[in-house]
């Protein structure tokens, strides 16, 4: 039988439960269980597909096309779970299927209530993940103690430690301690509140993780432990990585985490082997070089907007022995080619990644015409290669008014035009093209020399296509499409006949690039950057 771990987070909201949630199924992992993750959001949408990217960042794609919270990019950069949509769980998801056996009757003469209807069903999708072969279930839990949003799902999971025993559940309470820069002191009492909430609904945690800006010395673990009912040794410190993100296992595994996880589920489990992990710390904390290469995005405000591709970039430099700065550059920012010189001034690469809307879609034509002309290493991801075909066609092919039926509904020269499956599409939600789909690469293509293999699977997170009226002509001027569908009708990937690296695609490779395995496109991407001036 599969054991379960619940992650919750108190006094503040993106603390790092994903980090910290992947980083507890790595050391699991490195000590020879096998482990299943999912994500419970507690907000109504039925998933993030429909969300600015300001409101959640960006949209992760799962290869069984789920559009999903960020956090899974993190579980499966970390992790070797397979992740489908079951991994993902939202309040919308919830209260739809509930609703759905009401109004076909599976409730027939029964009032339907949170509880313990909505608490089932919430129930039912964590046992859904205790798969055959699986030691070991992580369930993060979204929100923060206290919000309104959260009870149902931290009544179900109260629920299952009664019912499944509390020897097979564990759960752990990721708090903050903040410290106050005008007198210097660490104060521990939201943390010791956060936790009475959780004692109040009825959960003891079994072990806090504490992050914090600075050290916490043995007196404030000992006061935490004592107000909030822990073991000494189960207080652990997540103190602010100094270099990256990967830190936080090893960070973990210090202080034994995983060892008191395998202690209080009575897991039977191998010696830790962090080798792997280790070796690409020591590259990030110390690299041979260092690289800057621009993205130009429509989202670069955020950071978490195009998470998924910063860590691809870092994972193609751990691949080189290189640290990969990146300089973000709003499109809508470049309104000339002085604003593009100015901007991309001394970068020795350049990538356009996914979005969608005509905001500050010019500015990313310029930033590809500049990158063309400059023989400047290119790399467009989904929307990327869109504006990389509108920018070729106007400026090489002659077709002036080129754009994609996205933008200018009636232009003359569609070059990027809405999917055939698209057509009849209403609702917005869930819709687009979702998910893995199969990719054949030309020989001796740039393409062909990252993969190294004919046949690739790519995620997809789209509605429109390149318009093939126009591949003749995008032939006959040096486009050369290397990568297509099996059956021919979709472009996949374009090239550049003559340029170092002008590489584009219809798909999101940053979202299968882990830090033991860099994409190869964006490794190959690297490599151009690093020969370039």
């Amino acid at each position: 039988m599969a054991k379960h771990i619940f992650i919750t987070g108190g006094v503040g909201s993106s603390l790092g439960k994903g980090l910290t949630s992947a980083s507890i199924g790595l050391l699991l992992e490195s000590r020879g269980l096998k482990i299943n993750i999912q994500k419970f959001d507690p907000y109504i949408n039925v998933d993030p597909g429909t969300m600015s990217p300001f409101q959640h960042g960006e949209v992760y794609v799962t290869d069984d096309g789920a559009e999903t919270d960020l956090d899974l990019g993190h579980y499966e950069r970390f992790t070797n779970a397979a992740l489908t949509r079951d991994s993902s769980v939202t309040t919308g998801q919830v209260y739809g299927e509930v609703i759905r056996k009401e109004r076909h009757g599976d409730y027939l003469g029964k009032t339907v209530q949170v509880v313990p209807h909505i608490t089932n069903e919430i129930k039912r999708r964590i046992k859904k993940l205790a798969t055959k072969g699986i030691d070991v279930v992580i369930s993060e839990i979204g929100g923060t103690v206290g919000d309104i949003e959260s009870l149902p799902f931290l009544e179900a999971i109260r629920q299952f430690a009664l019912e499944e025993g509390r020897e097979n559940v564990m759960f752990i309470h990721l708090t903050l301690i903040p410290r106050l820069r005008a007198t210097g002191e660490i104060k521990t009492k939201p943390t010791q509140h956060s936790v009475g909430k959780l004692r109040e609904i009825g959960i003891q945690p079994d072990i806090l993780i504490c992050r914090t800006e600075v050290r916490l010395n043995k007196e404030v673990r000992q006061k935490i432990s004592l107000f909030c009912n822990v073991p000494l040794d189960c207080v652990i410190e997540e103190k602010d990585a100094e270099y990256s993100i990967y830190e936080v296992p090893v960070m973990l595994a210090r202080q034994d985490t995983d060892a008191l996880v395998i202690k209080h589920l009575g897991l039977k489990a191998d010696g830790k082997n962090l080798k792997e992990w280790t070796k690409l710390l020591n590259i990030l904390r110390k690299p041979s070089r260092t690289v800057e290469v621009a993205l130009v995005g429509k989202y670069v405000e955020l950071y978490d907007s195009y998470k998924s591709v910063y860590e691809a970039l870092t994972h193609a430099g751990i691949a080189s022995r290189t640290k990969v700065d990146v300089r973000r550059i709003p499109s809508d920012s470049l309104n000339t080619m002085k604003d593009v010189r100015v901007a991309l001034k001394g970068v020795k690469g350049l990538v356009i990644p996914g979005g969608f809307g005509d905001r500050g879609i010019e500015g990313k034509i310029l930033a590809v015409n500049y990158a063309r002309k400059r023989k400047l290493p290119f790399l467009g991801l989904c929307l990327g290669l869109q504006v990389a075909c509108i920018e070729f066609a106007r400026n090489v092919c002659g077709l002036k008014d080129a754009n994609s039926a996205e933008f200018a509904e009636n232009t003359a020269n569609p070059v990027i035009t809405l999917m055939d499956s698209q057509g009849n599409v209403v609702d917005k939600g869930g819709t687009m093209r979702l998910g893995a789909y199969p990719c054949r690469l030309v020989k001796g293509s740039k393409a062909y020399e990252a993969y190294m293999c004919e046949e690739t699977t790519e995620r997809h997170r789209h509605r429109y296509e390149f318009n093939n009226a126009y591949r003749e002509v995008f032939e006959k001027k040096g486009i050369i499409f290397t990568g297509l569908s099996p059956d021919g009708k979709l472009v996949e990937v374009i090239e550049l006949k003559g340029h170092p690296w002008f590489v584009a695609t219809q798909a999101h490779p940053e979202f299968k690039s882990k830090p033991t395995r860099p994409h190869p496109l964006f490794r190959g991407f690297i490599r151009a950057a690093l020969r370039h001036g």
